[in-house]
């Protein structure tokens, strides 16, 4: 077996300030990876939301859509649009 030798309290005290500063180290990388996961969730949080605003005024939208078989125009803006009458100038113009 390999006997150890006993440090010096110089090296041990070296060892010792080493292993400090690598903790040290390590717990600011911990904090700074923690905050960056609460950033991501946070942001996570609020795609959704407008992921799911999106499929709803989506949705809104589809709905006002008319059926297959209705020639009418579409309004997908809500706006109010008379209908066309023959009066709207389609008649043939003769030069």
């Amino acid at each position: 077996m390999d006997e150890q030798t006993p440090l010096s309290p110089r090296q041990a005290d070296s060892e010792l300030d080493a292993l400090c500063a690598s903790i040290k180290r390590l717990s600011e990388k911990v904090q700074t990876v923690r905050e960056a996961v609460k950033d991501l969730s946070r942001n996570r949080v609020q795609l959704e939301d407008k992921i799911e605003d999106a499929q709803k005024r989506i949705q809104h939208i589809l709905s006002r859509l008319p059926e297959q078989s209705d020639g009418r125009q579409l309004n997908l803006l809500g706006e109010v649009v008379a209908p066309p009458t023959p009066e709207d100038g389609n008649e043939p113009t003769t030069h």
